[in-house]
């Protein structure tokens, strides 16, 4: 239960709202069970006396009852949604520490299941596990010293069948489901995984013909999907029977003795009845805490996987400047991989604009990668203002570095959204001013909702030069004073990879320009052109 101990001390901020929630399902579970003590003593007076009358105690329980009920429901939810929300924040947080340059080896199919499925897993901790919990510690004893006034065999006899209902069969439902929980949440991302492939490559697979194939991979990972399912399902109601069982034997052991005492049998029954009612689930808890600690698993595998550069404990403050100068870098992805820098060395002056050229793999982006602390040299040095960035924070690092990938992401909001990403606080007028150096202002003018425009999943509203120059737009209102645009013409035709070439001579004049680029087209405005080869940086002719 160690995941789930962690998860629980990840609420500690809801504390409050988890603790009064589980105070008003006590009042709520204590005036059920003396509803029913009280409805047993009427049943058994009316048999005796022959007439049967609702004292205005039960009346009252009976009405505080419903009310701490409906209470308890509001408060318990609120607290449930409250931490579930905590917890996706602190989720999304640690995915997004551990994943600076982007979900490395994860797939986004998983991610996406244990940011989704398995945090939803984790709401039926607080509410359908430790609340059930709660009551059955606050019945146990009142089971015994009630039922035990009269029946003192009787009592005991009982408190072990509740403590068998409520405690060891749960128990053993969460061991014996854990397994299963584990296979299920496998399943589950596997099917998810699958789905968001196909749905992500639906042009390729009409093109070729292959919608049968991956529609059978896909119901291949719904069948062990629904056989996970099962095996959940069968263990739950083995779990449920055998405690229904235990809640019969109880009733049949008073009414055995009924004989000896009818009115405390009958108000024992009623207890009893109400008792085993309130523990009930907690069986299929059991089975569901075995599938909770398994998503809780995964959830902290993801989230805490430690950041691929870690900061220093005392950062240093930023420095003034912000030449950047790589010395005699050596650097591989992997130990398994060949070097992709070996001895690089390289300065980029304040306010110049450099080109990095070279074909695929030779490693141009890694340099950026290396420049925006995403990785680290395992040689050599990288300096920003002549400090080490090592000895820099991150967050410092990259408020100093601008950056457009080749694959920048436009998110399905609006175009006002989309740029305050790089610039919370910009006003309208940086916006316009922004989109305007982009030469894109004139046309966003044009749109019916200007700003208020829907740019649409990846931007597909929008031409791909068009959503260029929107990217180029969000990178431009960044106030950082270094700018590495990574491959910004990729899948641009010749003449709108020409004319946003042009816009970039016009804009970020008092600004660091790198041009990471395979080739030039002879109009770009450069004072230097690196050229990377064999791991090294050669300086060639503008």
């Amino acid at each position: 239960m160690k995941p789930l101990l962690r998860i629980l001390a990840l609420w500690r901020s809801r504390a409050g709202w988890l603790l009064a929630g589980a105070a008003l399902s006590m009042a709520a579970v204590a005036a059920g069970v003396a509803l029913m003590v009280q409805s047993g003593r009427a049943v058994g007076i009316a048999i005796v006396a022959g007439t049967l009358a609702a004292p205005f105690l039960l009346r009252a329980l009976g009405a505080l009852r419903v009310i701490l009920r409906y209470a308890e429901r509001l408060l318990t939810h609120a607290a449930t949604f409250r931490a579930l929300a905590d917890l996706r924040v602190w989720f999304f947080r640690g995915l997004a520490k551990g994943s600076a340059g982007g979900l490395g080896f994860r797939r986004a199919g998983d991610v996406l299941s244990r940011l989704v499925n398995d945090v939803e897993a984790l709401d039926g901790l607080y509410l359908r596990i430790l609340i059930p919990l709660a009551g059955a510690v606050l019945l146990l004893p009142a089971l015994g010293i009630f039922i035990g006034r009269t029946f003192p065999l009787l009592a005991a006899a009982v408190v072990v069948l509740f403590g068998i209902a409520a405690f060891v069969l749960p128990a053993l439902a969460a061991r014996q489901a854990k397994s299963a929980g584990s296979d299920l949440t496998r399943a589950l991302s596997a099917l998810r995984v699958a789905a968001l492939d196909l749905l992500s490559g639906m042009k390729e697979v009409l093109a070729f013909g292959a919608e049968g194939r991956m529609l059978a991979q896909i119901q291949a990972r719904e069948d062990a999907l629904f056989a996970a399912q099962a095996r959940v399902a069968k263990r739950s109601a083995w779990a449920a029977a055998a405690a229904f069982l235990c809640g019969q034997a109880a009733l049949l052991a008073v009414l055995a003795l009924a004989g000896a005492a009818p009115l405390g049998a009958i108000a024992a029954t009623f207890l009893i009845v109400a008792s085993f009612e309130v523990v009930a689930g907690l069986p299929r808890a059991g089975v569901l805490a075995g599938y909770a600690a398994a998503s809780a698993e995964r959830v902290l595998e993801a989230a805490q996987s430690p950041a691929p550069v870690a900061d220093p404990p005392h950062p240093l403050a930023l420095p003034r400047g912000f030449t950047l100068r790589f010395e005699a870098v050596g650097f591989r992805w992997q130990p398994d991989r060949p070097m992709v820098f070996d001895g690089l060395s390289l300065e980029i002056p304040e306010r110049s604009r450099v080109a990095i050229l070279g074909p695929s793999g030779a490693g141009k982006s890694t340099l950026a990668a290396l420049a925006l602390k995403v990785v680290a040299p395992q040689s050599g040095r990288v300096l920003l203002g002549g400090v080490d960035i090592a000895a820099l924070s991150a967050a410092d690092v990259r408020s100093r570095i601008g950056w457009l990938s080749q694959n920048t992401h436009l998110f399905d909001d609006t175009i006002r959204a989309n740029l305050l990403l790089a610039a919370p606080a910009a006003d309208e007028q940086a916006l316009w001013a922004a989109l305007d150096q982009a030469q894109i202002g004139a046309f966003v003018r044009t749109l019916p909702d200007g700003l208020d425009t829907w740019v649409g999943e990846k931007g597909l509203r929008f031409s791909g030069g068009q959503g260029r120059r929107l990217a180029l737009a969000r990178a431009l209102l960044s106030p950082a004073p270094i700018l590495i645009l990574d491959e910004p013409c990729s899948g641009l035709d010749a003449d709108t990879e020409r004319a946003f070439l042009l816009t970039l001579n016009e804009v970020a004049k008092d600004r660091t320009v790198i041009l990471i680029a395979h080739h030039l087209l002879g109009i770009e405005r450069l004072d230097r052109v690196w050229r990377i080869s064999g791991g090294r940086a050669l300086a060639a002719a503008c």
